[in-house]
């Protein structure tokens, strides 16, 4: 009987997952474009590194989510609670892959767009205040993510219930709003060895460091204004 329970509110949950996925007009997800071209991050990203990151790392999540999200609509048609919730994890990983690096090209401009340029304004004014300066957060992103042990990425989020900036890390594909459903992703940072290996091996912190050479904080500046809009006389 417990095992029939349990059965029915997992397809519950993912007929309502589905049905989400269905009225957004998510259920099959494409590869999006790069706003510039593979080769403009240079020096601080090789365009090699790009390519592959863009053309073969995050179309493979693309790819391996719709062919979850079908296999899922196929276990609910059916009835396969045990397909079902197996299916979970893998639409997790990809699905997340697609979120996070869908944030991750628009976190990074060419310095000749403005990348690496600080913030001004209100994001600006946010980051002396929870962090004491711009220094203080790139010294603390830097640390984490170079202590993160295995794959995953560190974030400069914004906590919309309190209006505060937090830094925070997630393995593997995870999304920052794992770690809390009022967090919003400023700025993520790809630490898994596809995003630097190719050009720094396995030094880390240098391609840490370099990163930020080429980092769109007029982006960040945007996601944060809509939700901290600066109050004017």
């Amino acid at each position: 009987m417990a095992l029939r329970v349990a059965s029915r509110k997992t397809l519950a949950h993912a007929r309502l997952g589905l049905g989400f996925l269905q009225s957004r007009s998510l259920q099959t997800l494409t590869l999006p474009d790069i706003s510039y071209d593979y080769g403009a991050l240079e020096p601080a990203i090789s365009g090699e590194i790009m390519q592959l990151h863009h053309q073969k790392h995050h179309q493979t999540y693309v790819t391996n989510d719709n062919k979850a999200l079908e296999q899922l609509q196929d276990a609910i048609t059916k009835g396969d609670a045990p397909s079902v919730a197996k299916l979970q994890s893998a639409l997790k990983f990809n699905g997340g892959g697609h979120i996070n690096h869908s944030i991750f090209w628009k976190n990074l401009t060419p310095v000749s767009h403005g990348g690496g340029e600080p913030p001004h304004g209100s994001l600006g004014w946010a980051i002396d205040a929870n962090f004491g300066s711009m220094e203080a957060l790139i010294k603390k992103m830097n640390a984490e993510g170079a202590a993160l042990q295995g794959s995953g990425w560190v974030w400069l989020g914004l906590d919309k219930e309190f209006k505060r900036l937090v830094i925070e890390t997630t393995p593997n594909q995870d999304p920052l709003v794992t770690k809390g459903a009022s967090l919003l992703p400023l700025l993520g940072i790809d630490v898994w060895e596809h995003a630097y290996y190719l050009q720094y091996k396995n030094v880390k912190p240098d391609y840490l460091n370099n990163i930020w050479k080429v980092v769109n904080w007029k982006y960040a500046s945007e996601l944060y204004e809509k939700e901290c809009p600066t109050e004017r006389d």
